[in-house]
């Protein structure tokens, strides 16, 4: 796939993104979206995205829209699928995605909730088909998980690694296809000590953020959980355990505290609270302060 005809299906938030991407690694690609605003404005914010990051902006002219789902996906071949987190969409958008491609085009589900065996199961060759969950923004983060079901071919999943390694993405292959793949995961099992920690009133919100931002959330980007275990000694690693591990949260389902705050409309930076308040100008600092940190990481 040295230059692959690429087509995204769903030119949102992810979809274009998506197609910045692989415009910017040499691959022609056609984005398809059923909402015709939003598949008219999708070159203009890729060309904005690469004016903003100092890309190639002649990438976005290997970008074409296409308002037909067959048209769009009819040469393709590799297809990726960016539509909203919504079962039966992503099953019927399958459904006709594979009647009307190439019988040898690879066909990939980018969700981050959703189990690709769920959405793949009606298919009916389901050896070439497999999920990419990119994390937002995806032009940004480098992470794409490769999850393989228990039809998916080794083939499939070697071309689609490769793909997107040459792409400047950093692909990892998710052998079973579990709920939350991996990051979600190790991301949500995290959150859920944290909200048990305001909960229990060992802490407030804030302290929880601080208290991993300024210790090893510094060290997050180069040592990761398992080179630290390693790193201090698996022997030390296993008697922290014995004595924190009984005493961590493991409630089975959401958290009480949290199911709280929905019920009070209390619903994060969107309302203005959630575990903590939030005025319009602070909300605006951190998304920027976010959006620096990814721009300047890039690459390292």
């Amino acid at each position: 796939m040295n230059k692959a005809r690429i087509t995204v299906i769903g030119a949102g938030l992810m979809g274009h993104g998506l197609a910045q991407v692989f415009a910017l690694a040499g691959h022609h690609v056609t984005i398809y979206d059923s909402h015709a605003a939003t598949l008219e404005s999708a070159k203009q914010r890729i060309s904005t995205n690469l004016r903003d990051l100092g890309d190639d902006p002649a990438a976005v002219e290997r970008v074409t829209p296409q308002a037909d789902l067959a048209a769009a996906v009819r040469d393709a071949d590799y297809i990726v699928e960016a539509a909203p987190e919504d079962l039966a969409i992503k099953q019927k958008l399958f459904a006709d995605i594979e009647s009307a491609a190439r019988p040898d085009a690879i066909l990939a589900s980018n969700t981050s909730v959703i189990p690709i065996t769920q959405i793949m199961r009606g298919l009916k060759n389901r050896e070439r088909a497999l999920g990419t969950h990119w994390w937002n923004p995806p032009y940004l983060v480098p992470l794409v998980e490769v999850i393989g079901t228990e039809w998916t071919s080794s083939a499939a999943i070697q071309r689609t690694m490769d793909l997107h390694a040459a792409a400047g993405k950093t692909p990892v292959h998710v052998k079973k296809d579990v709920p939350g793949f991996v990051g979600n995961r190790l991301q949500h099992a995290l959150w859920r000590e944290c909200v048990a920690l305001v909960a229990n009133g060992i802490c407030d919100a804030e302290t929880v953020d601080t208290v991993i931002k300024a210790s090893f959330g510094r060290r997050l980007a180069v040592l990761g959980p398992l080179e630290n275990a390693d790193l201090v000694g698996t022997d030390l690693t296993l008697a922290i355990h014995r004595t924190v591990l009984p005493a961590i949260d493991s409630t089975p389902g959401p958290s009480p505290y949290l199911e709280k705050l929905v019920a009070d409309g209390k619903l994060g930076m969107k309302s203005g609270e959630g575990f903590r308040k939030w005025t319009k100008d602070e909300q605006e600092s951190l998304r920027a302060r976010v959006l620096q940190h990814l721009k300047q990481s890039r690459g390292h």
